[in-house]
Parts: structure tokens; C-alpha cells; sequence
């Protein structure tokens, strides 16, 4: 098998995501046949630096063995049960390990697939916590400018990123958007708080709860923001009783510097989101973490019609529970976030290279993620495909953001791939100015 031989298979039938695919008439489409740490490799023998962990996912590099072990090993047992009146080991003790690490107060764990399903949950959970309390004019949803939630009708509603939402808006929920900060500074963190303060002053009583990404807003170009907005949110929110959705699916499991971003503010949400590196990258597995005091609201005979009827064919699938495990005993037994402090050090002295360039506005990083601003293209100029395109001609896969690149490699880079991994992007980036 060749490249070329599976891409012609490929695009006759498939349909690829967040891909105009008639884009693929000139940019290459390519097949991986295997991958190994931070490398993939196609068909034709090449080698490709992961800098985006296969959409920020990937922790601990592809094909990890310990991970590997752990999933060959719960296949001899048990694939899959249905959760609703059944349980297995994997997903208690997974359930068990993550009411510890998280913040104080997170005490249980729902289970879905995947991230945009997960928000969907802590949205309704949210709604309906309310609502068996007698609050029933609580139906809006409160999410930052620039955020992005997932692309589920409730997800799309509550994000406002427009390439992902314009077209759907006739579908979607009303929402209310309240200003991110505008930086990295405490003042803007400040400021926005003010604004997200005022307008629970006039619509609290209608607003369920706020969602966010903590700290770093990944599809809004990796927009970045102070810890100190999230304690003065955290105090607004239990000021005017309106819940707290802390969407961590990208940001969890030390992309932030910490093992939660959370928890680098020191503060609990009502809700916790998680998924893409809750199983390492391996499967599909996502789950919302909430409070005893959400769950008793649920708690009651079936007839009373206050328990949560929500459910997800694969809730809690033992295979990718798992591989959470497996993912979590790494970060237990190697410390990882200490060695990733001495990563993300390296990232960031490299990343000032990248201000010599005089189409750069700027560079940022939060933890083990860096991104590089460029200065205005427009849209038609596609200055991401085309840093995109020189990226895999050296053997490092980008996925730029419109006019931001961004790193955020698998914890078991190098420094010497960090090099070539950022060198790249350098190269390409001083390639548009020509």
C-alpha cells in the first residue's frame, strides 16, 4: 500500500471533519499507517512531528506501551456493559481517582462519549438542578466572547466562535455572551469580571449558569487569560446563584502547567468537564464531574420525575475507563507536571525566537501550550494552510488557526524535537513574508 493508493480509496468515500474537501485537490491528503511517540508515519515511509497531539488529545505519545498493556489486558475481560443498572471495576475506580484530583467538592461523575456531548450534559444537569429547586425561569446560558464549546446544537449555542456557529443560529438555544478578558493582564481579568458582574445583577434570576474555558480558549486561537478571573467569577457566580461550568476538555490534564487549570486558580466549579486526554488519546471517553449538593437535587422516587434521564450508549466503556486509568497511573508514578514545567520552560525561551520575525504581533503561553500571533493576513491569503503545507514538507504536522500557530505536543517531546518542532513553524512563518 502506498499513499497515494489509500488517499483515492479515501476520498471516495469519506467525508473528512472541519475539511473543505475540495481543498483536497491540491493539498495532500495524509494516510498514517502506524505512529510511535510524537511521530506518525505514512504510507511512503515519512515521519511527521505531532505538534497538535492529533487534535490535543495525545499525552503520552502514540502507541505508549504501558497504555497499550493496560488495553490488551482489559480486553480479555470485559469491552463493554450498559451502565444503567450495571457497573464494572474500571470505570469506580477511575470515578474514585478523579473525585480526588479534582477540586475540592466534586464528589460524582456522569459519563459520555466525547467532549461536545459532555457540555450537553452539564448544560441540562445544570437547567434541571434549577428546576427542581422551583426556579424554573433559569433557562440561559452565559459563555465568553471567543469561547468554544463543541459543535452539538447546545454546544454551538453556548460557543461564539462564528466559522463554527453562523450557520446554525437559526437552530440554537438564546444565549448571552459576557466579555473574556481582552489579555493576559489582571487588569482585563478584572474588567471582565466587572461586566460578567453586571449582568447578573440585571438577569440573574434567569440565568442558569456561566461556561467557560479555564485560562486558555483553544479553538478561539488560543486566546489566554488571568487565573485571578476565574476567582472573581467563581465569587459571582455564588453571589447570585448561578452555576459554574468549568469546560476542561482541552485544557485538563496539564496542558495548563497543573493537572487542572482550575486548580491553578484554586478554585472549585459546580461542574467539571473533561475529555480528549482523559484516556491518553487512545478512545473516545468524556465525563462531568458535580457536586453532592447538584446530585441530591436529583435524588428522589422515580415517579417524582426529578431524576436525570440522560444516557449515552457507550456511558462508562470499559475499554477507554481503562486506558483513563492506565493514563492517570503515568501521571502518578512518572511526575509529569514537574517534568512538564522544565518542557514548557524550554518552549517558552524558544517561542521568543519567533518575536524577531516582523510578521509576528506577538507570542503567549500557558503550561504546555505556546502560540504565535501573526500579524493581519486576510482570509484569502490563508496564511495557516500555507504554514500548514510547509510543515509537512518538513516532517512536523501544524494546524493553524486562521493567523495563529500554536504547539501543543505530546508530553514525551524531546528538546531536540521541541527544536525542530518550533524551528519548523519559524521557517514557515518567515517563508510568508516573501
Amino acid at each position: 500500500m502506498t499513499n497515494l493508493e489509500l488517499k483515492n480509496r479515501d476520498l471516495k468515500v469519506l467525508w473528512h471533519p472541519c475539511t473543505q474537501m475540495k481543498d483536497h485537490e491540491e493539498v495532500p491528503l495524509i494516510p498514517i499507517k502506524k505512529a510511535h511517540g510524537v511521530y506518525l508515519e505514512d504510507f511512503d515511509g515519512n515521519l511527521y512531528i505531532d505538534a497538535i497531539s492529533s487534535w490535543w488529545v495525545n499525552l503520552f505519545g502514540h502507541t505508549n506501551k504501558y497504555i497499550n498493556g493496560k488495553l490488551k489486558e482489559q480486553l480479555e475481560s470485559l469491552e463493554h456493559v450498559i451502565l444503567a443498572g450495571f457497573t464494572h471495576e474500571q470505570v469506580v475506580k477511575l470515578s474514585e481517582r478523579l473525585v480526588k484530583l479534582t477540586p475540592a467538592g466534586l464528589e460524582k461523575c456522569f459519563y459520555a462519549d466525547n467532549g461536545s456531548s459532555a457540555v450537553e450534559v452539564a448544560l441540562k444537569m445544570s437547567y434541571h438542578a434549577h428546576l427542581n429547586d422551583g426556579k424554573e425561569e433559569k433557562t440561559i446560558f452565559v459563555s465568553l466572547t471567543n469561547s468554544y464549546h463543541g459543535e452539538t446544537l447546545g454546544a454551538l449555542s453556548v460557543g461564539d466562535v462564528e466559522l463554527y456557529k453562523e450557520t446554525y443560529k437559526p437552530l440554537l438555544l438564546e444565549t448571552i455572551q459576557t466579555p473574556v478578558p481582552f489579555d493576559m493582564s489582571l487588569e482585563a481579568a478584572k474588567e471582565a469580571a466587572l461586566q460578567f458582574e453586571a449582568l447578573c445583577k440585571e438577569k440573574a434570576n434567569k440565568i442558569s449558569a456561566i461556561i467557560l474555558e479555564p485560562l486558555i480558549q483553544g479553538a478561539g486561537s488560543m486566546h489566554m487569560y488571568h487565573t485571578e478571573y476565574l476567582v472573581l467569577v467563581r465569587q459571582i457566580c455564588d453571589t447570585y446563584d448561578v452555576h459554574l461550568i468549568a469546560d476542561e476538555v482541552m485544557v485538563g490534564f496539564g496542558r495548563s502547567g497543573e493537572l487542572f487549570a482550575c486548580s491553578k486558580a484554586n478554585i472549585s466549579p459546580d461542574f467539571m468537564i473533561l475529555s480528549k486526554g482523559l484516556t491518553g488519546g487512545y478512545l473516545p471517553l468524556s465525563v462531568v464531574l458535580t457536586t453532592n449538593d447538584i446530585y441530591a437535587k436529583f435524588y428522589c422516587p422515580y415517579h417524582d420525575y426529578k431524576a436525570f434521564l440522560h444516557s449515552h450508549s457507550y456511558t462508562g466503556n470499559a475499554l477507554a475507563c481503562a486506558c483513563a486509568n492506565a493514563t492517570l497511573d503515568i501521571f502518578e508514578t512518572d511526575n509529569i507536571i514537574e517534568k512538564n514545567k522544565i518542557l514548557a520552560t524550554y518552549m517558552g525561551d524558544v517561542l521568543q525566537k519567533f518575536l524577531e520575525l516582523e510578521n509576528v504581533e506577538s507570542v503567549r503561553q500557558t503550561g504546555m501550550v505556546c502560540a504565535v500571533q501573526l500579524k493581519d493576513y486576510p482570509p484569502k491569503f490563508r496564511a495557516g494552510l500555507k504554514v500548514y503545507t510547509y510543515g509537512l514538507s518538513k516532517g512536523v504536522l501544524l494546524r493553524p488557526l486562521g493567523n495563529v500557530v500554536y504547539f501543543m505536543p505530546p508530553y514525551v517531546i524531546t528538546h531536540e524535537e521541541i527544536k525542530i518542532m518550533m524551528y519548523t513553524a519559524y521557517d514557515a512563518i518567515a517563508q510568508l513574508i516573501d
